[in-house]
């Protein structure tokens, strides 16, 4: 199946999940995703604002400055992505594509973040992202000594078995949906992967 009927598919999909089952959800996935090593011991986080029945973030953002933790949030800059200090919830503003940005603030480099979330159409199970085909992510993320983690937040309806992936497009180190969680990193995909269920699951 091309990426763009996949896309079209999933994204209707998820339009069809009630606002209480995508509040509830969504709230199970951050549950989930904060309790992770991987979040207690990051410094700074990146998130994003959710649109179109995507993954809430919230409690995510208020939890993590609540600990002290450095947050950003991406803005549309031209064909790529600024990642800029956010403070509390009124330094958002509606910016591209209905998302809420940030309105200034300090900008850090992707290289420095220690842990990235990011939002995607659909994740297969060896961790490969469908994004909304504008290439944003891929972009800001193809840099030079990037070293933190890469997290997808998804429900388990965008989980499929195998994206039609190409060499650009950014590979997850953890998938987190409302049943499980799935990490890739120092795995091998290989088809007997895929077919057990991708990465170790906790």
């Amino acid at each position: 199946m091309v990426k763009n009927t996949l896309r079209k598919e999933i994204l209707s999909r998820r339009r069809q999940m009630s606002d209480e089952a995508c509040l509830t959800r969504s709230l199970g996935i951050q549950e989930r995703f904060l309790q992770t090593p991987e979040f207690r011991a990051a410094g700074s986080l990146a998130l994003y604002s959710p649109v179109l029945n995507e993954v809430y973030t919230e409690e995510i953002f208020r939890v993590a400055r609540s600990r002290g933790m450095r947050v950003v949030y991406p803005r549309v800059q031209g064909e790529g992505l600024d990642f800029l200090l956010v403070e509390t919830p009124d330094d958002l503003s509606c910016g591209a594509f209905g998302a809420l940005e940030p309105t200034g603030g300090q900008a850090m480099a992707p290289a420095d973040i220690d842990l990235m979330v990011l939002p995607g159409v659909a994740f297969d199970r060896a961790g490969h992202r469908l994004g909304y085909g504008k290439g944003f992510y891929d972009r800001a993320l193809d840099v030079p000594g990037r070293r933190g983690l890469l997290v997808g937040l998804c429900f388990e309806q965008q989980l499929i078995d195998l994206l039609p992936a190409e060499p650009h497009d950014v590979r997850m180190d953890m998938l987190v949906t409302e049943e499980r969680i799935l990490s890739f990193r120092g795995l091998s995909i290989t088809p007997n992967n895929l077919t057990k269920g991708g990465g170790p699951k906790r």
